[in-house]
C-alpha cells in the first residue's frame, strides 16, 4: 500500500529504527496502524531533525508515502477521525500485549512472543500521536519492553524464563532493549534449552520501587489467569467457577440527575470500558467484564467514574 522505497534511515533517527519496520508489516494486514507508525516516524523526525539534507530528503519521502496511504485508505473512519484511529491503534497494541502475556502465562516462549510484546511497546509509542499517554499505557510499554528483553536474553542463553512477573527493580534496560529489535525485526531468536534459570541468575529490570502482582500490568480487560476448564471421565467439560462482583443496583434503574452533559472524553472512556468488557469475556472472564459495564453505565448515566 506504500509509495516509493524510502531512504536509509539518518543516524539522527536511531531511536525510531523499529517503529517503521514493525509499520511496513503491518501494511497488508493493518493498514491502518501501518500508517500511524509512519506517521509517528514522521511527526518525531520533524521535532529531531527537519534541516539536514539527509533528513529532509527522508522527511519528504515518508510525507509521499503517507499522502499515498491517505488516499488509498479513503474515508476510513480511522483515518479521518482522531479519537477512531487512536482507539484503532490501541486496540491493536492490546491485542499483541495479550497475545503475548497469555503465552508468557503459559510457559510457551518463543520468537513470535518476544516480537508481540516488543511490537505492542511500538505501538504504544505510536500513540503519542494523539496525545500524551495514558498511566496504564505508560505502564504497558515499560512492561512489554521489559518483557521482550527479559525472555530473549534467557532464550539467547539457553535457559528457561519464568511466566509472569518476577524480580522488578535493578538494571537498566535499554542496551537490551535495543539488541532485542535488532533480533526480532526482523531476526532469530533460539528456541529455549531444557535448562532452568535460578532465582538468583534471574535478571531484573527497570522497574523501580513498582510492585506489580500478577495480572496487575495487564490491560483492564486481561485476566490475572486466563481460565482453563476441566475435563472429566465421559470427556464432558465442566464449567470453570467464577467469583462474580456484587452489581451496584443502582444501576438496575439508572436514571440521570438533571441534565448530563458527556464530553467526546466521556464518550471515548465509556467505548474504552465497553471493549475491555467485550475482551474479559473471550477469556470467560465475568468478573472483568461486570466491573467494565458497570464503570461504562455509571460514566454515562451520571457523568462521573
Amino acid at each position: 500500500m506504500a509509495a516509493a522505497a524510502l531512504p536509509a534511515l539518518p543516524p539522527q533517527f536511531k531511536s525510531m529504527q523499529h517503529h517503521l519496520p514493525a509499520g511496513q508489516e503491518l501494511d497488508k494486514r493493518e493498514p491502518v496502524v501501518a500508517y500511524y507508525c509512519r506517521l509517528y516516524v514522521m511527526q518525531t523526525g520533524m521535532k529531531l531533525d527537519s534541516k539536514t539534507p539527509e533528513c529532509r530528503k527522508f522527511l519528504s519521502k515518508l510525507m509521499d508515502q503517507l499522502e499515498t496511504m491517505k488516499k488509498q485508505l479513503g474515508d476510513n473512519e480511522a483515518i479521518t477521525q482522531e479519537i477512531v484511529g487512536c482507539a484503532h491503534v490501541e486496540n491493536y497494541a492490546l491485542k499483541m500485549f495479550l497475545y503475548a502475556d497469555n503465552e508468557d502465562r503459559a510457559g510457551q516462549f518463543h520468537k513470535n512472543m518476544i516480537k508481540s510484546f516488543y511490537t505492542a511497546s511500538l505501538l504504544i509509542d505510536v500513540l503519542t500521536v494523539f496525545g500524551e499517554l495514558t498511566d496504564e499505557n505508560v505502564q504497558h510499554r515499560k512492561y512489554s519492553r521489559w518483557k521482550a528483553a527479559y525472555i530473549h536474553n534467557c532464550l539467547r542463553n539457553g535457559e528457561t524464563p519464568q511466566p509472569g512477573p518476577i524480580g522488578m527493580e535493578g538494571e537498566d534496560y535499554d542496551d537490551d532493549d535495543r539488541e532485542v529489535g535488532l533480533s526480532i525485526l526482523p531476526g532469530q531468536v533460539s528456541q529455549p534449552s531444557t535448562s532452568t534459570a535460578e532465582p538468583s541468575d534471574m535478571p531484573t529490570s527497570n522497574y523501580t520501587g513498582i510492585h506489580i502482582p500478577p495480572g496487575a500490568h495487564a490491560p483492564a480487560n486481561t485476566p490475572a489467569e486466563v481460565p482453563h476448564s476441566t475435563g472429566v471421565a465421559n470427556n464432558t467439560i465442566q464449567p470453570t467457577p467464577q467469583n462474580i462482583p456484587a452489581v451496584d443496583s443502582s444501576l438496575y434503574n439508572a436514571q440521570s440527575a438533571g441534565e448530563v452533559r458527556l464530553t467526546p472524553e466521556d464518550f471515548a472512556r465509556a467505548q474504552k470500558y465497553c471493549k475491555y468488557a467485550g475482551s474479559a469475556l473471550q477469556y470467560e472472564d465475568v468478573s472483568t467484564a461486570v466491573q467494565n459495564l458497570q464503570k461504562a453505565l455509571r460514566l454515562l448515566t451520571t457523568g462521573r467514574e
